[in-house]
C-alpha cells in the first residue's frame, strides 16, 4: 500500500505567507538560485512544490537550487 502523500502545488500567496518573504525578494532569490523555482501549471498560472518550500524553510541561508536560470 502506498502511504506517501502526493506533493501539493502551492500558489504564490501561500508561499509568501509561509516564507515571510515579499514578492520581489522571492523572485530575486529565485533568479539567484537561492529559492525553489516555480513550475507552470497553465498558461497564466504558476506554483511551487510544497516539498521544495519545506526544504527551503529547513535552512534558508544555505539553500541552493541545482539549476538556477
Amino acid at each position: 500500500m502506498h502511504t506517501e502523500t502526493p506533493d501539493q502545488i502551492l500558489r504564490i500567496n501561500t508561499v509568501l505567507a509561509r516564507t515571510g518573504l515579499s514578492r520581489s525578494t522571492m523572485y530575486r532569490k529565485m533568479q539567484n538560485g537561492t529559492f525553489p523555482r516555480n513550475i507552470q501549471i497553465s498558461t497564466r498560472c504558476a506554483g511551487w512544490r510544497e516539498s521544495a518550500i519545506a526544504e527551503w524553510l529547513k535552512n534558508p541561508m544555505l539553500y541552493s537550487c541545482d539549476d538556477p536560470k
